[in-house]
């Protein structure tokens, strides 16, 4: 069978909304009156730290898909000020979080036990408000939200090869400047990172051996597995990745923007960035590449992600090993394709609802779960 990444098709209930005259679907889908719409309709369960679990309308899999959404669309009514990153998190409400994400991954695993039979993943991609509103591609609801997703791999066996050339993959080697031109500056970097937990992996033992995919992304096994997941300090140290991302990634588009740009206000790891990053020939030479293609391409230019984009994310491997991953999120925003599986969405009421009996079984389970653990109170809707 060859390897390599696969285009699948999910089939959704179309949405029963009108967007306003004179706006663009993306921005309305910021707006309150549309989260409402999603709290009514798809919403789960929500709790005191204005964490909402619901069910994906436009979903990436119909054997499980869910998200846990931070919805600050009535505290925080400018779409550009809410957060978009798990260091934005106020402590207590990340606390919530991380035992709701523990939960689910969880469940997940007792449910879908066999990484022959299942694909496994939860993680996020930063919704940056450095896009315009309106551009192509912005995410849909611009707060911070995880995904939990299972997909089938016979399904994805039997699924056409995608086009690699999708610029959606965004996987390193492919699209990634961070690892196209500096892969052995960002790996060193990152292992300065004080981790006792997770353990770095090298490429071919992180794959999933179907799709190719991550490629070229540093990877870090969870020590003890799931047991580790249910411990503060894996997610330490899971904030502990994303932090050092954060670093390396405003500081090469700090030096893009002006050459020579002293340290940030800000940074998390101060003497790494001093030493490792802005005293290394490959790191500034690369910098000024993108600052002069800048300056001479305006389309180009106006691509730049000026802020910190990513997706973080925590899968299983074939070997049933627990894994996380990071990549810099240049171009598409799907967390799937990280792991190579790209989703066309397909309105088809029909097919949807063949799938949904089962769908909504296991977000019942989950939800109960949740409430058990005091982490929020059920939402009814017309379909629970």
């Amino acid at each position: 069978m060859s390897t390599g990444p696969r285009e699948i098709t999910t089939p959704f209930r179309p949405i029963p909304l009108d967007v306003p005259e004179g706006m663009t679907p993306n921005e309305f889908f910021n707006s309150t009156e549309n989260l409402n719409d999603l709290v009514h309709n798809n919403g789960l369960l929500q709790n005191s730290e204005d964490l909402l679990l619901y069910r994906k309308a436009l979903g990436h899999s119909n054997v499980f898909d869910t998200s846990i959404i931070y919805n600050t669309s009535k505290t925080i009514l400018d779409p550009l000020g809410r957060p978009v990153r798990r260091t934005q998190v106020p402590p207590d409400v990340r606390n919530v979080w991380n035992r709701m994400n523990q939960v689910l991954i969880d469940y997940m695993q007792e449910q879908f036990p066999d990484p022959e039979s299942h694909l496994v993943l939860c993680g996020e991609a930063s919704l940056d408000a450095t896009w315009p509103l309106s551009s192509p591609g912005v995410p849909s609801i611009r707060m911070l939200h995880n995904h939990f997703i299972v997909f089938d791999k016979q399904q994805l066996r039997e699924a056409e090869l995608a086009d690699p050339a999708n610029p959606n993959l965004t996987d390193g080697g492919q699209h990634s400047l961070f690892q196209s031109y500096m892969r052995n500056v960002y790996r060193a970097f990152f292992s300065t990172l004080d981790l006792k937990i997770l353990k770095p992996m090298s490429g071919e033992t992180s794959q999933i051996k179907l799709t190719g995919y991550p490629q070229g992304l540093p990877c870090w096994e969870i020590n003890g597995g799931l047991e580790s997941i249910k411990e503060v300090q894996f997610w330490r140290e899971y904030d502990l990745i994303l932090k050092g991302f954060i670093d390396f990634y405003r500081t090469f588009f700090s030096q893009v923007s002006t050459r020579n740009a002293p340290i940030l206000n800000g940074i998390y790891f101060p003497d790494q960035v001093t030493d490792y990053l802005l005293f290394n020939n490959d790191f500034l030479s690369t910098a000024k590449i993108v600052r002069d293609q800048c300056i001479k391409d305006a389309k180009y230019a106006n691509a730049i992600r000026w802020q910190p984009a990513f997706k973080q994310l925590i899968y299983r491997n074939d070997a049933g090993k627990w894994i996380v991953t990071i990549s810099q999120n240049s171009i598409g925003n799907a967390i799937t394709e990280l792991l190579g599986v790209v989703v066309k969405r397909a309105p088809d009421a029909e097919a949807y609802e063949k799938s949904e009996p089962n769908l909504v079984e296991h977000l019942l389970s989950v939800r109960k779960r949740l409430i058990d653990a005091d982490l929020g109170e059920a939402i009814a809707t017309e379909y629970w």
